[in-house]
């Protein structure tokens, strides 16, 4: 298989530099991941970012994605030596309406081979 010719090849720097992986390895390190973190566009759009309307309900990028993190933080603890770790965020969604997503955090090879993490809905998958 070594031999076969690559048609297309799509890398990881590609779909950070494209925005459809969000490089959030900073904020990752802050809570105690060792590795690039990234997560996906869908997930960071769709709950990370908050919905209009909670202006006034202290509602943050950071504070959201901290949240996030520190749940995948914990869930990766708490999975041992596996390479996935599926666990539950809560996200106001509108004023005191929280939703539940259920998230995904993988690890694996990036382009170098390097230990990386992708957290991502389970349909990003």
């Amino acid at each position: 298989m070594d031999d076969w010719p690559i048609i297309f090849s799509y890398t990881r720097a590609q779909a950070i530099a494209d925005g459809v992986l969000i490089d959030v390895t900073a904020h990752a390190a802050e809570v105690g991941f060792k590795v690039p973190t990234v997560v996906t566009d869908h997930l960071y759009n769709s709950n990370v970012v908050p919905p209009a309307g909670l202006e006034g309900e202290g509602q943050s990028i950071e504070g959201r994605l901290h949240d996030l993190l520190f749940r995948a933080l914990i869930a990766a603890s708490r999975n041992g030596t596996g390479d996935r770790a599926e666990f539950d965020v809560l996200f106001l969604m509108a004023p005191g309406r929280w939703d539940t997503v259920h998230v995904v955090a993988a690890i694996g090879p990036g382009d170098q081979r390097e230990p990386v993490m992708t957290i991502m809905l389970p349909e990003d998958d």
